[in-house]
């Protein structure tokens, strides 16, 4: 194993020469900066992660450059980066990363974060494998934007080969860190179509990836889809918002119309905590009954109740995050929610409602039937709050019994329990016990990693 992984691409993606190069990079942000500052006065918060493409400069670098340019502000911010790339070269299960001390380009050697990767090698799905990197192009070519954009940096690489959303996910949630972490997801969009059609499928990518929906990203639409998947179910569990900032194909930049690929630039950012919006009875009433109606057509067509937004007032339309509790003659059938608001909410209810009565793998599905002794409760989250906590006696002493819900997070365990819980779980230390169990630690666990959010919830019944 080389101790220095070389670059594999210079010359033929990008320029072999630093000058060149730098100025190439410089002039792409160039152009994406000054078409940011027209759209927004100010670029806000850096980012959690982007995810940008990975072709020759000369086709996707300026759009690669539209989401560098949201880290104009990161220098000296983001010290570590996740880099996850698309493994063409060797066909292999789980994602590999590198023996090597530090990737090398024109413009210098990025040292790879040894310790990290020390972080995830206990993982099933992680391997060192060089062999996967060797020859990839689609991290090595990420690596001159953010040289440019970050400066000093510490790098992970990964090369995701066939992996489950799930299992990228829980890498991921080894490595989330704080503001010093960006992650970044490199993959290009449709292959070879004619323009029109490349169009219209990365269009419909967009969609669902702004709408963090990993279930509608196919093979044919990204070539980076299981990484791209996998953090868009991560991003639901953090709280995330992904946005389009450039989709353009090869025929906008550098080539022909009749075989095309697609090129597209996202970033994803943390979503303030909205201020709680408190529900009229006839929402709640409203609400009720698309839970109700959800199911019967689940029943009828196997899906949940779809949700067209001229149908519901706007206050429905709003981001929102509910639990959905399905009993059968008071016999628990199903508890299903959602602990960060990433959706309307009114569709979040429909889909939970869906899911409660159908997917709960603890309980038998709900059947035509049942439907006239069906009783349904929601359960609407108000904005988490962050709770700062110096140990397990102090959060017991911070917990409101019969008013507080809880989450427990630490890397990818995560573990939460309504406040209506109270009901049967007499104390906070017996709360926190369970909650604990619920997360995967042990009774005795207890860690300053630990992250602690409490909320409130309006009911509906």
């Amino acid at each position: 194993m080389n101790p220095i992984r070389e670059p594999a691409v210079a010359g033929r993606f990008y320029p072999a020469d630093r000058n060149e190069l730098g100025m190439m990079v410089r002039r792409f942000l160039d152009v994406a900066g000054r078409q940011l500052s027209k759209s927004v006065s100010s670029p806000g918060p850096v980012p959690k992660a982007i995810i940008v493409p990975h072709a020759g400069y000369a086709y996707s670098g300026p759009v690669a450059a539209s989401a560098y340019a949201f880290l104009q502000g990161a220098r000296g911010s983001v010290r570590r980066v996740v880099l996850l790339g698309t493994a063409h070269g060797f066909p292999f299960s789980g994602l590999a990363t590198s023996g090597a001390e530090a990737f090398e380009t024109p413009m210098g050697r990025v040292p790879v974060d040894r310790e990290a990767i020390q972080e995830i090698l206990s993982l099933p799905q992680v391997l060192v494998f060089d062999e996967a990197h060797a020859r990839e192009h689609s991290l090595e070519v990420q690596l001159p934007f953010l040289q440019e954009t970050l400066g000093s940096f510490a790098l992970v690489p990964l090369a995701v080969g066939e992996a489950s959303p799930g299992e990228v996910e829980e890498v991921l949630g080894r490595l989330w860190g704080g503001p010093e972490t960006l992650i970044v997801v490199s993959s290009d969009l449709s292959h070879y179509h004619d323009d029109e059609t490349a169009r219209r499928m990365d269009q419909a990518t967009s969609r669902a990836i702004e709408a963090l929906e990993p279930q509608k990203i196919s093979e044919d639409q990204a070539c980076g889809r299981n990484a791209i998947n996998g953090l868009l179910t991560a991003a639901r569990h953090h709280g995330l918002k992904a946005r389009t900032v450039d989709l353009r194909n090869s025929s906008d930049t550098a080539g022909l119309r009749d075989e095309v690929v697609g090129y597209g630039a996202y970033v994803l950012e943390t979503v303030p905590p909205a201020a709680p919006q408190r529900l009229t009875e006839p929402l709640k009433k409203m609400l009720l009954q698309v839970a109700h109606r959800s199911i019967e057509h689940g029943l009828s067509r196997g899906a949940p109740l779809p949700v067209e937004a001229g149908d519901f007032p706007p206050e429905l339309m709003r981001h929102g995050a509910a639990f959905v509790t399905v009993q059968v003659r008071n016999e628990l059938r199903g508890c299903i929610g959602t602990i960060r608001a990433y959706r309307p909410l009114v569709e979040d209810v429909a889909d939970n409602a869906f899911a409660a009565a159908f997917r709960d793998d603890r309980f038998r599905p709900v059947v035509h039937l049942e439907l006239s002794v069906l009783n349904i409760h929601l359960s609407i989250l108000n904005p988490l709050e962050r709770m700062e906590v110096r140990s397990e006696v102090d959060l017991i002493r911070q917990m409101r019994p019969g008013l507080d819900g809880f989450l427990l997070e630490k890397g990818n365990l995560r573990g939460t329990l309504l406040p209506s819980m109270w009901e049967s779980i007499g104390t906070p230390e017996e709360f926190l016990r369970c909650l604990k169990a619920k997360a995967g630690f042990s009774e005795a666990y207890w860690s300053p990693a630990i992250k602690v959010f409490r909320f409130t919830v309006q009911s509906i019944s």
